[in-house]
């Protein structure tokens, strides 16, 4: 097991960014030009609620959340470099994603994954989230799938 500590940090970060580059490109060999709609939706504004993993000074790792409304957050942007998978980072910045909400007052979480995204599907189920009806502009789109988390 590799020593990971995790720093909160804002979308300017650099090394959020470079992290988002790899995830879309990652999501577009997955999954294909499903993407162009899908890409829409994962558009980086301001965020001020980040988190990234990182081995050494190597970042590993990222996620996000966002309003969603007043009580509820929505995930964003979840992913681990390949090096890095297997070493559960992934449920350590959920985790820290999760405290963060709850320390701002919040009491649920939603997010959305893709059919295709094998492991994020398997992280949340384990994480206590619930599939829910998808929502927002996800809700014409096949491959969606939603859950929702109470924190």
């Amino acid at each position: 097991m590799i020593d990971i500590y995790l720093k909160r940090t804002t979308s300017d970060n650099a090394d959020f960014r470079l992290l988002i580059k790899e995830l879309d490109a990652d999501l577009r060999q997955r999954n294909g030009e499903v993407m162009d709609i899908y890409d829409q939706h994962n558009i980086i504004e301001q965020i001020d609620t980040v988190v990234i993993a990182y081995a050494g000074d190597e970042p590993a790792g990222c996620g996000c959340f966002k309003d969603y409304d007043a009580n509820t957050v929505e995930v964003k942007r979840m992913y681990v470099r390949p090096a890095y998978r297997g070493n559960k980072i992934s449920a350590k910045i959920l985790t820290e994603l999760e405290a963060w909400a709850r320390e701002l007052g919040y009491t649920s979480t939603v997010l959305e994954t893709g059919s295709r995204q094998t492991e994020a599907l398997g992280l949340y189920q384990k994480s206590g989230y619930v599939s829910i009806p998808k929502y927002g502009p996800y809700i014409d789109l096949p491959d969606s799938i939603c859950f929702q988390k109470t924190i």
